[in-house]
């Protein structure tokens, strides 16, 4: 069966029964990096493995790229084989954000090494505790496999296209942060407040039904279509504080069939460490 961009709790409870379905928890939480892999361990999804935002999923060794740069392709490619990932295998990611933290960003990171059988659990773990649906606790092992990966960095937007394409004026770039948070009014993580001049915001909680599970497609559709205003889907950019929850409105794009926009990886806080960069605040 196809894997679509977004799977059911039943649904993937159904492909377990089946097998060849790699399972993948990715819950984090900024405030406390070690807590998502304390609830993984305390209890998850039966055979999931665990990947951390920070260490499987980023490189912060990298300066001026974000909060949370692209991995090293070594680094992504033995996190996936620690898990045991292989060619053909399908891979299902959930967190407890409804897919934003950091489910979306693995489904995108896949996407960009060329595996397209990757999914996020809608409504995350929250949606297959109220499916009713067992639980195990521990860490899983499973048998590791060899990976050699690369991310295609030219699907990735950098900062001299995004400035090129700001001048040119063909690029909408969409900022998925909170309203406050784009506006400058508050700023809980990032030095300074504000957004790049021009951005577009569309939270990306407003990608959510009050279930926490994504909004019909056709609904997104005719959202994403208003935000466009016009534009192809492959003048859409998109950004947020560090390239993670950008990747929420990719994904809820991708699932309404507006395909072909990308991610300005280093998003606001790379976009801010050139203190020359321009930074604009209100609505």
């Amino acid at each position: 069966m196809t894997l679509p961009n977004l799977i059911g709790a039943n649904d993937l409870a159904e492909r377990q029964r089946r097998g060849d379905v790699l399972v993948v928890d990715c819950r984090f939480d900024l405030a406390d990096t070690g807590k998502g892999e304390r609830e993984y361990l305390a209890g998850h999804i039966p055979s999931a493995a665990y990947m951390h935002l920070d260490r499987d999923l980023s490189d912060l060794s990298k300066r001026g790229l974000g909060r949370h740069p692209l991995p090293h392709d070594l680094v992504f490619s033995e996190a996936l084989a620690r898990i045991g990932w292989r060619a053909g295998l399908d891979v299902v990611a959930y967190d407890d954000a409804q897919g934003a933290l950091a489910a979306a960003r693995l489904w995108w990171l896949l996407r960009l090494a060329g595996i397209r059988n990757a999914a996020v659990l809608d409504g995350g773990w929250a949606a297959w505790r109220a499916a009713g649906r067992k639980v195990e606790s521990g860490a899983t092992t499973l048998a590791q496999t060899p990976v050699q990966l690369t991310l295609d960095r030219a699907q990735v937007v950098w900062f001299d296209e995004l400035e090129r394409r700001r001048a040119s004026g063909d690029v909408l770039l969409i900022d998925a942060r909170g309203a406050p948070r784009y506006r400058g009014e508050v700023e809980p993580i990032d030095p300074v407040a504000g957004h790049v001049p021009n951005a577009r915001n569309r939270p990306f909680a407003d990608n959510l039904d009050a279930s926490g599970c994504f909004k019909p497609r056709e609904e997104l559709r005719s959202e994403f279509e208003r935000v466009l205003g016009g534009r192809h889907p492959r003048e859409v950019v998109h950004m947020c504080g560090s390239g993670v929850t950008a990747c929420h409105n990719l994904l809820a794009m991708e699932h309404a069939g507006l395909t072909g926009s990308r991610v300005f990886a280093p998003s606001w806080s790379g976009w801010i460490a050139d203190p020359s960069r321009s930074v604009a605040t209100g609505p």
